[in-house]
């Protein structure tokens, strides 16, 4: 009798784990994302492949999974495709890829590895659709984007945006922007993310505007991996802009590095507004401007931990804050190096602060084109500060040079603490008054 009970539960237990077997196989098969290869997608470089992704997605929308996985290859579209409501659109990158575009750099070139999607569409249509736009919890993660049509040493071809994030929660994830002309429209949306981007957009790298509760941007790096070459980077230099931020509410901004555009981050008003944001760990080395504020919010804009190079251009200058300013920004533990013109030029209605910062290599003279010589250093003073208020508090400058001006129409200023090489070398063209202090500054003897 105990041997049949035993036999019995052993048939249970048997048959139990078998049913568990065969519902866990149905669930991972119900659970695979859907391949854009079963709806007729070449990846052959070739073939159009817009209208087979359109179709995966809008099957993934209803499908279990809600996920398109675009395996190895070089898919071309001649058209736009969107991402439907949670939908990821993902290729075979885990990580952020990297290739060298049409130069040689050792690395494999867009089109040897990977998913990568050839954007032919739009070619001289800039205002058009993106190429490719996200929707309320949509995501596209680990591909390259590349314009093969991108001459890689004449002035850029214009085209929509690469990506446009729309709705709610729209993410981009691990991807390569290598040569567009402009890169994300990250607009009209709540919450995005825009996370590990690297590339190099051509006029503008990433837009943001019209968000009203906080977007997120992260480890995105934009460096001329495409090209170098003279004709196409003088251009990028003249005429790029890596960040453009309208309006946008409780804006994150972290680990971002950007090289050699005319502006390196821009804060405008635009019809919705002005932004207000923190900004740690953001560089920009070799732009003409690092930072370029025309207007921002009230409550300001938090710039901490920053690295800022200018040293090319007519005129090269870290930080530009511009008449129509009135609102707040602070530099926080930043450096500032060159050899530049001059360190900030700052101007407007709001106050402008410096704390704990370090200032290198300002005062040179203008020689477009040319690396600038220690030997025809002149007295530009590193912080020009021509209307509006100021605060400079325990910062390092570093050179024996002209340290500040304060023009006439400054309203207030706060100049404290700080380290000076050499002598304090400070103009006062306010006038002697109680909202303008100058002291305990500690400089060489005279």
């Amino acid at each position: 009798m105990m041997r049949r009970h035993l036999f019995l539960l052993c048939a249970v237990l048997f048959f139990a784990g078998t049913d568990r077997c065969i519902n866990s196989g149905a669930a991972a098969e119900r659970n695979v994302p859907v391949n854009v290869k079963d709806f007729g997608a070449a990846g052959d470089g070739q073939t159009d492949d817009t209208a087979a992704f359109q179709k995966a997605l809008d099957a993934a929308a209803v499908s279990d999974t809600q996920t398109v996985f675009a395996p190895r290859g070089n898919y071309r579209f001649n058209g736009s495709i969107n991402i439907p409501n949670g939908v990821t659109l993902k290729g075979v990158w885990e990580s952020v890829p990297a290739h060298n575009g049409i130069r040689d750099r050792g690395l494999p070139k867009p089109t040897d590895d990977g998913t990568t999607f050839l954007v032919y569409g739009g070619t001289g249509k800039p205002d058009e659709p993106a190429f490719l736009t996200l929707n309320t919890n949509s995501t596209l993660k680990g591909v390259c984007i590349f314009y093969p049509e991108q001459k890689d040493d004449d002035i850029p071809a214009e085209y929509p945006y690469s990506v446009a994030m729309r709705g709610k929660n729209p993410a981009i994830l691990d991807c390569e922007l290598l040569n567009p002309y402009r890169g994300i429209d990250a607009s009209k949306n709540e919450r995005h993310l825009i996370r590990n981007i690297s590339g190099q957009p051509l006029r503008l790298g990433v837009y943001v505007d019209a968000i009203y509760d906080i977007g997120r941007i992260e480890n995105v790096h934009f460096n001329p991996w495409f090209s170098l070459k003279p004709k196409l980077f003088r251009w990028q230099m003249e005429n790029g802009e890596a960040f453009v931020f309208g309006r946008t509410d409780w804006q994150y901004v972290f680990n971002t590095f950007v090289f050699g555009y005319n502006i390196g981050y821009r804060f405008v008003e635009s019809k919705s507004g002005v932004c207000n944001g923190n900004f740690l760990g953001i560089g920009a080395d070799d732009c003409y401007t690092a930072v370029v504020v025309d207007k921002c919010a009230p409550m300001g804009l938090l710039i901490t931990n920053g690295e800022f190079v200018s040293f090319h251009g007519p005129d090269p200058t870290m930080v530009r804050v511009n008449e129509t300013n009135n609102g707040a920004v602070r530099f926080s533990n930043c450096a500032f190096w060159g050899p530049c013109r001059q360190i900030a030029v700052l101007n407007g209605h709001g106050t402008t602060g410096f704390s704990d910062c370090t200032f290198v290599q300002w005062g040179f003279k203008d020689r477009e084109g040319e690396r600038r010589n220690d030997k025809e250093r002149i007295a530009v003073p590193a912080i020009q500060v021509l209307g509006g208020s100021v605060s400079l508090r325990g910062n390092d400058f570093q050179d024996p040079h002209p340290q500040v001006l304060l023009g006439e129409k400054v309203r207030k200023a706060v100049i404290t603490g700080n380290i000076m090489k050499g002598k304090a070398l400070i103009e006062n063209k306010a006038g002697e008054r109680p909202s303008i202090v100058i002291k305990d500054n500690a400089a060489d003897a005279e």
